[in-house]
C-alpha cells in the first residue's frame, strides 16, 4: 500500500511491517499506539522503524492513518490504573519514603 509519511511516499505491506518490528522492544506508551503482534508500540517509534526518519518530522496521525489502512488495531490513549490501585511508580516511590499520593 502507497502512503505518504512527512510528505515522503512510501511502499508499506502489513508482512513489511511485522518484519521490521520484530526484535524492536515497545517502549513506554504515553500517547497514541498501536498492536503490531502481540506487543503495543508508541507510533512514533513505528512511524521512525518504518521511515527510518526523525520523529519530530512526522505527525502520529500519518502513522495512525497509515497503519489502520494496513490492518493493524491502533489506540489513541494508554490505559491508566484506576483511581486507588497502586501502581508501580507509586508502590517504588511509598517504599522509598514518599508521599503514598
Amino acid at each position: 500500500m502507497r502512503c505518504v509519511i512527512a510528505r515522503y511516499p512510501f511502499e508499506l505491506t502489513k508482512s513489511g511491517v511485522l518484519a521490521s518490528m520484530k526484535g524492536v522492544k515497545p517502549e513506554i506508551v504515553t500517547g497514541d499506539s498501536v498492536t503490531i503482534g502481540r506487543r503495543r508500540y508508541p507510533v512514533k517509534q513505528v512511524g521512525q522503524v518504518i521511515t527510518r526518519q526523525d520523529r519530530r518530522d512526522f505527525s502520529s496521525g500519518e502513522v495512525v492513518r497509515a497503519m489502520t489502512r494496513l490492518g493493524f488495531t491502533c489506540h489513541e490513549q494508554p490505559e491508566t490504573a484506576p483511581v486507588g490501585i497502586p501502581t508501580p511508580l507509586r508502590t517504588a516511590s511509598a517504599l522509598l519514603g514518599g508521599t503514598a499520593w
